[in-house]
Formats: C-alpha cells, sequence, structure tokens
C-alpha cells in the first residue's frame, strides 16, 4: 500500500521547491491537503518531508520513491541570472539534462511507481521565430537554447517506457514580482528608464505565477494530457505590447528604447536567446482540455503581480 493510501491523501515530490514556482506549487498543493516531499541535494533536516538526490549520482535513499503519487520536476539552474559564457551554458544544460535523466531512470526503477511525471521544459524550444504561431505539434527551433529543450525532453524516455506518464510543460515568461524576468525589470521600469527592446516586434509567452502552478496541478490530475503542454497565456504580447503594459502598470514613461546591439554588448548572447527572439507560443493543448486561465490579459495581470 503507498503511503498516499496509508494516509489518505496524495503524496507529491517535488525537486526545486524552494524555487521562483516551487514554493508557489508547495504552497498551493499543501493547500489541498497534499502530503510533499521535497527532493533536496543537501542532507535532509526533516526526514520526513525530504529525499536527498545528486543530479548525477542518484538519490541516497531511492526506496523513498516508492509509493508517489506524483512527481513534479523543477530544478535547474536559472538561465537568466548571470552572463552566459560556456561554463554558464554548461551548467544551464547539464542540470536540466542530468538531472532529469537521473530522476527519470530513478523513478522507472522503482516497484510501486507514479502515475504520473511532470516535467519542466521551456518555449525556448521553439527558438526564434518571428510571427508563427507555435503550438505543442511545431518542429523544435535551432540554437543553444532549443538542443537543451529537446534533449531535456528527451531523456525522461525510461519514465515514459516503463509506463508512467510524462508531460513537459513548455513555460514561458513568469510574471511574479518575486523574481525572474518581471522582477529584474522593475528598477529600470520604475526608474522610468524602461523602454522597448531590439525592434519591439518580437513576441513575448508569458503566464502569471498563479496560472502556472494551476497548470502544472491540471496536468497532474487530467490524465488525458501527456507529452509538450506550452504553459503560457493564450494572448502573447510583442515587446512593444509588454513595454507600454509596463509603462501603463507603474505609471512611468517608457521612452528609452535598448537597440539589439546595446542589448547584446549589456547582456551578451543572452539577449539574442531571451530578449530580442520572438516566440509566439500558443497552449493549444491546454484549452483542448478545458483548462481555464486566471490571467490571460496582460495589464490585468501586470497590475495584480505587482499591486
Amino acid at each position: 500500500m503507498s503511503e498516499a493510501t496509508a494516509a489518505g491523501t496524495r503524496t507529491i515530490a517535488v525537486t526545486g521547491a524552494t524555487g521562483l514556482v516551487g514554493e508557489e506549487l508547495v504552497k498551493s498543493l499543501s493547500r489541498d491537503d497534499v502530503a510533499v516531499k521535497s527532493i533536496v541535494r543537501r542532507t535532509p533536516d526533516r526526514y520526513e518531508s525530504q529525499i536527498q538526490w545528486d543530479t548525477k549520482n542518484g538519490f541516497v535513499n531511492p526506496e523513498r520513491l516508492e509509493g508517489l503519487d506524483a512527481v513534479v520536476h523543477l530544478a535547474g539552474e536559472p538561465i537568466a541570472e548571470g552572463r552566459w559564457n560556456d561554463k554558464k551554458k554548461a551548467r544551464i544544460r547539464n542540470s536540466r539534462v542530468d538531472g532529469t535523466a537521473t530522476l527519470a531512470r530513478a523513478l522507472a526503477g522503482t516497484t510501486h511507481k507514479p502515475k504520473v511525471l511532470v516535467s519542466a521544459s521551456a518555449t525556448g524550444f521553439y527558438g526564434d521565430r518571428g510571427d508563427e504561431v507555435l503550438t505543442e505539434a511545431s518542429e523544435p527551433g535551432s540554437g543553444f537554447l532549443p538542443d537543451v529543450c529537446k534533449a531535456w525532453e528527451e531523456v525522461t524516455k525510461p519514465a515514459e517506457d516503463a509506463g508512467i506518464r510524462v508531460v513537459h510543460i513548455r513555460t514561458g515568461i513568469v510574471l511574479t514580482k518575486s523574481g525572474g524576468a518581471l522582477g529584474a525589470m522593475l528598477m529600470p521600469f520604475r526608474l522610468g528608464v524602461g523602454g522597448v527592446m531590439g525592434s519591439g516586434k518580437q513576441y513575448w509567452s508569458w503566464v502569471s505565477v498563479e496560472d502556472l502552478v494551476s497548470i502544472i496541478e491540471f496536468a497532474i490530475s487530467n490524465e488525458s494530457l501527456g507529452g509538450p503542454v506550452n504553459a503560457v497565456s493564450p494572448h502573447p504580447s510583442t515587446n512593444r505590447e509588454f513595454t507600454k503594459a509596463m509603462g501603463r502598470t507603474l505609471s512611468r514613461p517608457t521612452i528609452f528604447p535598448m537597440p539589439g546591439f546595446v542589448a547584446r554588448m549589456v547582456i551578451g548572447e543572452m539577449a539574442d536567446a531571451l530578449l530580442l527572439a520572438s516566440t509566439r507560443a500558443m497552449p493549444q493543448r491546454l484549452l483542448d482540455a478545458g483548462f481555464e486561465f486566471e490571467h490571460s490579459d496582460l495589464d490585468a495581470t501586470l497590475t495584480h503581480a505587482l499591486r
């Protein structure tokens, strides 16, 4: 009998539980009377609620993965923190690919397997695609981030082969003032020096942190979902639209543009991959499955996030 059955509640393990999204997910799951186990790299200080692992060498006590109802995998090197160089890019890739492969193999080896593995991915899978509308059926792009995302998703195959339903949550820009891209933008915009980046025509696919948590929970419980799921608002915005919405929300001018060549000088390669690339992703599979977004209007979402 699984621990979840014995306790009368679901037991869900989460990697990256202290991260930007993981922390909000754990709070939400706990409110729903879910027993949450954090998968951590340090020596556990709360043995009952923590499972120790190493992203390369595996789990210290792999038997503690037995009887879980679901696993949510969110851990990975922050993409937008620090300038990209060869070492940073290797950490971005290895933390995602090695960690996901280790987790997938460990779950595949359990006797009482979880029903579902919800594993983070990103809309970076599609690369820079201009005005093209991108659904989960779209082909991957080319470049560093698409290559990382493809490998990230592919290494879950051992879990899928073992009969575990695997969902790849392709996340866009997560809107929360607690950190991430929006947190980094706040200071220049509040100082009145925010502005359009590059041409301003590039599409940014975004999602509120609350909707992202709801999407993960929806993916856990909805047995019809498997494979890639675009976790983004159904209304992606151009950078120019996003910039103007930020100005309206903060009541600040947005008259200082950042040309593409300046962004590349200041931020390096990351500018092309994250800020100047255009990814117009649509959450087609979520809409088809009946998911209802709480935040789909950009102005209202920014007002909510920055309140």
